[in-house]
């Protein structure tokens, strides 16, 4: 797929992987790109990116991306002044670790301490519903504006119109102490089979991609002693995948149509029981 002229749109894009990847894809040749983030100093990332780049590429817009009104907002103001939006990669994610069963044995009776419902229902709605409906909302673009031109179901030859890619992780087939990442992550891979073989009908692709320990501002919140002692002695490279490695894989990813399904980008993760 050549991305030289198209627009996109990164949740999460201000730090970490999808700050990564949206300068990967200015340096691909990518018209515009919306960086969505829900954090204070969103506009002037976007402003420094900017200026490294030396031309006015990446769209600020700050919200929550649970929030289904700011979510439409953010697309239709992109579509007035770009038109549709043909990439997209939903990377903004939080976590709230901790084990899903724990027991006080100092009380008496003994008290039983399950993980919180709340925090769980708060990491499947950041990292697994909002992405599924940002990644939906980028394929129903690209479907209208087909629709609008008389076009009906895709064929090869129009070449493809846009792809996604989800961001799941290597906790997806499971990680002490991530009940609720883990689920998520999990979730996101039937989404993707499911969008994937749903969206070519107007033309898009569907992939996810699996980072393993990336150094990025939700690793580092882990603490340093977790990382050296629980994290790289399970991976084969021995240190933290950089942003830039996980952005290279996804913008690959997005310009290679043979490409489909899952990939892994996990540093050799190999945890213990």
């Amino acid at each position: 797929m050549e991305l030289n002229g198209k627009t996109a749109l990164i949740t999460g894009g201000i730090s970490g992987i999808g700050r990564a990847t949206a300068r990967g894809l200015a340096l691909e040749g990518v018209r515009t790109i919306a960086l969505v983030d829900m954090g204070e100093d969103t506009a002037s990332v976007a402003e420094e990116m900017n200026r490294e780049l030396e031309r006015e590429i990446m769209i600020p817009y700050r919200g929550d991306v649970v929030d289904t009104d700011f979510r439409e907002r953010v697309f239709a103001n992109m579509e007035e002044r770009f038109g549709l939006v043909n990439l997209c990669v939903p990377a903004a994610g939080i976590t709230r670790d901790r084990l899903a069963v724990k027991i006080d044995k100092k009380s008496d009776p003994v008290k039983l301490d399950l993980y919180s419902e709340s925090d769980f229902r708060r990491v499947l709605d950041v990292d697994l519903i909002a992405p599924i409906y940002w990644a939906l909302r980028c394929a129903g673009s690209v479907a209208q504006d087909r629709a609008k031109r008389g076009l009906k179901r895709w064929e090869p030859d129009e070449m493809v119109q846009g792809a996604i890619v989800l961001i799941g992780s290597v906790s997806s087939a499971g990680n002490r102490g991530q009940i609720s990442y883990a689920t998520a992550k999990a979730g996101l891979e039937g989404a993707q089979a499911t969008l994937a073989m749903e969206a070519i009908f107007h033309g898009v692709r569907c992939a996810i991609i699996h980072p393993g320990f990336t150094d990025t501002p939700m690793v580092q919140a882990l603490g340093e002693k977790i990382v050296q002692e629980q994290v790289l002695p399970n991976t084969q490279l021995r240190r933290l995948i950089r942003p830039d490695e996980i952005a290279e894989a996804i913008v690959f990813l997005l310009k290679n149509s043979a490409v489909s399904g899952r990939l892994w980008a996990d540093a050799g993760w190999h945890p213990s029981a």
